[in-house]
């Protein structure tokens, strides 16, 4: 009985945590109202304030679940189920960040350490399982926000860091119990992040040199599943949108690009060993003259094993530099345990070969320009995005295939995930997608161009090659680490001092009914 009773206090604060996460999730694009996550954070921590370690995780994970199933439906184009246990197995780690947080609320330290705390499970959620799935960090939702700058000198972490605390600095401003003291403290701390991040500015200048390239969106014959069920026919599209380019070109009606981009899958059969695809290829680029960045699915380097690579198409010497996506991804295009799986799991053999994953960043020198190319969702990846920035790379290239999300708002998000790294790097970014979005996202995260979904795109843009590096490509992985370990060592800190009260807000006395004894 005391059990049910118990249970049935924590069901109103995981309720609140549920509304908490659907507006969390509304954030993002394609609602796009960033300011919600500064709402969604000061909810969970009302729910999760005076709650027993038990309570926290069902707090939590009612929060996280929630989040993860607004942020990503999406993924029911593969299947109501995937979705859901995606939706779990991200949630649960908003349930350990309940455990832990519930705790840190009671220490003196709790406005500093909770920040750090979410910062640590953003980057559990980025690392496991199989690589993890980065796609719910708050700063993705800041491309358009004074926020977002900040990200050029502090990174991602750094930015869900802030973002973090401004949602703590809220809940202090709010909380009945906070002393005057405190709440004005916050009060002014809030107002000064805000105001001091409209200050950055971002440069869009280069060395002086500039480059001209075209990004090929030659759409699909279909979405969905079945997108690349006529994959010739995807090679064609592409080939004939080049073709049609330079045919613009020689009326002069179009600038002639130093380089063309091809996306993501714009060849799905390996042009190495297809004689047709390989003359479909070499037909685009005697035409334009100039080199081709191919998407293109090898075979290899195993047996019933395949890569998602771009291999640079040069019109004089062929097929050279090949870069080979470092991240692909599990269940989608690889199968983990996958002899285990499949006898049980028979829609996993829609997956086809194994992606073996590329060794080595995607730096590529073309014609006296470095370029980094970066392929679809691993984007999202700090390590391959930090290679390719700290490598050298002066533009930056992201092939990538979405028709399979098609109108789900899946491509939207990975957009604005993309004019974040443009920020965080300082670099031009140029998109090309099979069937969108593709576009051109200039160094401070402002779009010069963005495609819509399901049609023909060619664009030509003339972009600067910059040199400079922003502090957080100097910084790297750091900021992520230093607010990681302040937050485990908050969290470990807490357990262990337990009910110490805060100096100058002691916290009221939580009568023990108020916990979950489960």
């Amino acid at each position: 009985m005391e059990r049910l009773k118990a249970l049935a206090r924590i069901l109103p604060r995981v309720a609140v945590a549920v509304g908490a996460g659907a507006l969390l999730g509304w954030s993002f694009e394609p609602q796009d109202r960033p300011w919600l996550a500064i709402v969604a954070v000061p909810l969970l921590l009302a729910a999760l304030n005076g709650v027993s370690k038990k309570g926290g995780f069902l707090v939590g994970s009612g929060f996280g679940i929630t989040y993860y199933a607004v942020l990503v439906p999406w993924l029911t184009v593969i299947g109501g189920d995937a979705a859901i246990a995606l939706a779990i197995l991200e949630g649960l780690f908003y349930g350990v960040f309940g455990l832990f947080a519930g705790q840190v609320l009671k220490h003196r330290l709790w406005m500093l350490w909770i920040p750090g705390l979410w910062v640590a499970t953003e980057y559990a959620t980025a690392s496991v399982p199989f690589g993890g799935f980065p796609w719910g960090r708050l700063a993705w939702a800041f491309a358009d926000s004074s926020l977002g700058k900040l990200a050029s000198l502090v990174g991602i972490a750094g930015l869900s860091f802030v973002i973090a605390l401004l949602g703590v600095l809220v809940y202090a401003v709010l909380r009945r119990r906070s002393a005057l003291s405190l709440r004005a403290v916050a009060l002014v701390a809030g107002i000064a992040i805000v105001g001091l991040s409209g200050l950055v500015t971002l440069s869009t200048e280069g060395n002086g040199q500039t480059v001209t390239a075209a990004m090929i969106q030659g759409n699909v014959p279909g979405k969905g599943l079945e997108f690349l069920g006529r994959a010739r026919t995807v090679t064609k599209n592409h080939m004939n949108a080049t073709l049609d380019l330079q045919k613009q070109v020689e009326a002069g009606t179009q600038v002639k690009p130093d380089l063309v981009i091809w996306p993501e899958n714009s060849t799905d059969i390996d042009p190495y060993k297809d004689a047709e695809t390989r003359a479909d290829i070499e037909t685009a680029v005697q035409a334009v003259k100039v080199p081709i960045l191919v998407g293109a699915v090898t075979e290899g380097p195993g047996p019933n094993e395949r890569q998602t690579t771009g291999i640079v198409w040069d019109p004089n010497t062929g097929a050279g530099q090949r870069y080979a996506k470092r991240h692909p991804v599990p269940f989608g295009e690889y199968v983990p345990f996958r002899e285990q799986l499949l006898p049980y799991i028979k829609r996993l053999e829609m997956v086809g070969r194994q992606t073996a994953p590329g060794v080595g960043p995607g730096l590529m020198p073309i014609n006296g320009v470095t370029y980094g190319d970066l392929i679809c969702f691993e984007l999202a990846y700090d390590n391959v995005v930090s290679d390719v920035a700290k490598g050298g790379a002066q533009i930056l290239i992201v092939q990538t295939n979405n028709a399979t999300y098609g109108g789900t708002g899946q491509p939207e998000q990975q957009f604005a995930i993309t004019r974040m790294r443009a920020i965080e790097t300082g670099r031009t970014v140029l998109v090309a997608s099979t069937s969108g979005i593709s576009g051109v996202i200039t160094p401070d995260g402002k779009v010069e161009h963005k495609s819509g979904e399901f049609v023909r795109d060619v664009y030509v843009a003339e972009v600067p090659v910059r040199d400079a590096k922003t502090l957080a490509t100097r910084l790297g992985g750091w900021p992520q680490w230093i607010l990681t370990g302040l937050g485990i060592l908050g969290a470990l800190v807490a357990l262990v001092s337990g009910r110490k009260p805060r100096a100058g807000n002691p916290p009221a006395a939580t009568p023990d009914r108020e916990k979950v004894p489960v």
